[in-house]
């Protein structure tokens, strides 16, 4: 019999209902469909190990073209790469300087994140411990303050809340110490089925893959790098959505993958960098920037969805792409490593299924 994580209803803000109590369901006049927003990385500029290294204007502007978008949205998440830190703190040790990266945002920046439009937070990365216990800690008590959703943490694995009628679960998934694991399958799948119990609308991030340029196929196989087990995207996306997912939001190559449909719920394998300022690699296709809309209908069932194309050069934020690069990248891949996905991908990036399937 599979088990949740040891304590699990103890260590989170909002205990897990007793299975004696009935899923919640959306009133009659609530709405018939919703729409649900991911984009990928988020690291508005890092003051370590120098202010030098923040953007102009405190990064209040990065933002600013994605955020009608966000905005527009039911639920709006993204992967926050770092932690929130005004203060010092003990920065980790790396045995390879010449792959390390380290990133602490000034506390402030969260309201960016939340004025944007952003709801919802991933903080299972190989950048939630860049600071330790202590950055992990701050990092949390900062997205509380602001109102800001998050999950990852083994202290904080899941989260559930209610917006217009609609009950939302979340949980999030990574390869690294201190996150709810992406190899661990059977602790995965007992948590999303019993979150999926207790919402309308379950939400599952992975921060999974190997990373760069040579890594943006899916290999349906488990991936490593840098001698570590960073997962099989693949079959990850599945397990989740058989025990309750309604979505799949991807992360962590740092570049664009496929996108696909899996009984009628949406997955994005890698949405790439979104807004990572600063020493973040957005030469070519790491520049491209998604925003990926998804509508849903209250089951979470994919209805119709657009690949909103925005791209990154050095020294500013996510920029409207009138190429369109980021969806045509991601159709060409969807074609080659997903032949048989019943998503159809245009130029401009909308999506629908192949099918007339209903």
């Amino acid at each position: 019999m599979l088990t949740l994580l040891p304590g699990l209803s103890a260590i989170h803000d909002e205990p897990m209902p007793s299975s004696s109590i009935k899923k919640v369901v959306v009133s009659p006049q609530g709405k018939d469909t919703l729409l649900l927003v991911g984009v990928g990385d988020l690291m508005l500029g890092s003051n370590y190990p120098s202010v030098s290294l923040l953007p102009p204007h405190e990064g209040r502007d990065l933002l600013q073209e994605a955020a009608p978008l966000l905005q527009a949205a039911d639920i709006a998440f993204g992967n926050l790469e770092g932690v929130l830190m005004t203060g010092k703190g003990t920065a980790k040790h790396c045995n390879d300087e010449k792959y390390c990266y380290v990133f602490k945002s000034p506390d402030h920046y969260a309201k960016h994140l939340k004025n944007a439009g952003l709801d919802v937070l991933s903080i299972a990365n190989n950048h939630t411990g860049d600071f330790g216990q202590k950055g992990r800690e701050h990092t949390v008590q900062v997205l509380k303050n602001e109102g800001l959703y998050f999950a990852g943490h083994l202290e904080h694995p899941y989260r559930l809340f209610e917006k217009e009628g609609v009950r939302y679960g979340f949980c999030a998934f990574a390869p690294n110490t201190g996150t709810l694991s992406v190899n661990d399958s059977a602790r995965a799948v007992a948590l999303i089925s019993k979150l999926k119990d207790s919402c309308d609308i379950l939400m599952v991030s992975m921060h999974i893959g190997a990373e760069g340029t040579k890594y943006n196929h899916i290999t349906r196989q488990r991936e490593n790098f840098l001698g570590e087990n960073r997962g099989d995207p693949y079959h990850f996306a599945r397990l989740a959505i058989d025990a309750g997912a309604d979505i799949v939001w991807g992360h962590g190559p740092h570049v664009v993958r496929a996108v696909d449909l899996y009984k009628d719920r949406f997955i994005a394998y890698s949405m790439g960098n979104f807004a990572t300022y600063g020493t973040i690699n957005v030469n070519g296709i790491n520049g491209y920037a998604p925003l990926i809309a998804i509508e849903t209908d209250r089951e979470g069932k994919f209805i119709t969805g657009r690949i909103h194309s925005f791209i990154q050069q050095k020294g500013s934020g996510p920029q409207q792409d009138s190429l369109h690069r980021a969806a045509l990248e991601i159709k060409r891949l969807t074609a080659i490593d997903l032949p048989e996905s019943e998503l159809a991908i245009d130029s401009l990036g909308k999506m629908k299924r192949k099918s007339s399937k209903k």
